[in-house]
């Protein structure tokens, strides 16, 4: 790849940094886009032992680049995002993967693809760390920057990403144990 090329793309990609979402760092501020895919990413590399029959390059490849539409649309939480938003963000995030060259052109396209239908043992993996890491990110903020719902929430999400996996399942039901210290520290 060109050098021109490659910081346009990082140039887009910066974005992220200034994205922020809904959840809170231990620090208390603003999470960015950029560090959500920046641990979900880590968590990958970290759990590969799990998996030896995954080709975790792809999997940390898709950790990286899976939020890259909220370069254009912001971040809209998963409980608030509707069916227009997915349109909206996945068009807009075509429109920008066609301009890019070949090969990365094809093997994002394929990788979205692939995340989109969620059907390899790859994008399953993706997809559980990028569910988890939210919840995660929740058990590590302050508790006064839940949003009410988020307390059912953190009982729940994501047991559904995680199913096909003995240890990722055991990995949701730590986080669950760290929300229920962490709701019942609250009440004291």
């Amino acid at each position: 790849m060109d050098p021109r090329t490659l910081l346009d793309i990082l140039h887009v990609a910066e974005r992220l940094k200034d994205t922020t979402r809904h959840c809170y760092t231990s620090g208390g501020r603003h999470e960015s886009v950029a560090e959500h895919s920046w641990r979900i990413s880590l968590m990958a590399y970290l759990v590969a032992e799990n998996f030896p029959e995954a080709d975790m390059n792809k999997v940390i490849k898709m950790c990286l680049i899976h939020d890259l539409g909220e370069c254009f649309t912001g971040d809209i939480p998963t409980f608030d995002k509707t069916d227009a938003d997915r349109v909206t963000e996945d068009q807009l995030l075509n429109a920008w993967v066609i301009t890019l060259p070949e090969p990365i052109r094809s093997e994002w396209a394929a990788l979205f693809a692939e995340m989109e239908e969620r059907k390899t043992l790859e994008s399953k993996i993706y997809k559980a760390m990028d569910s988890l890491e939210a919840l995660i990110s929740h058990n590590e903020s302050d508790i006064s920057t839940w949003a009410p719902h988020e307390y059912d929430l953190n009982m729940v999400y994501a047991y559904d990403k995680v199913g096909f996996s003995p240890y990722l399942t055991a990995l949701r039901d730590e986080i669950k144990s760290d929300t229920i210290k962490k709701i019942e520290e609250e009440k004291k």
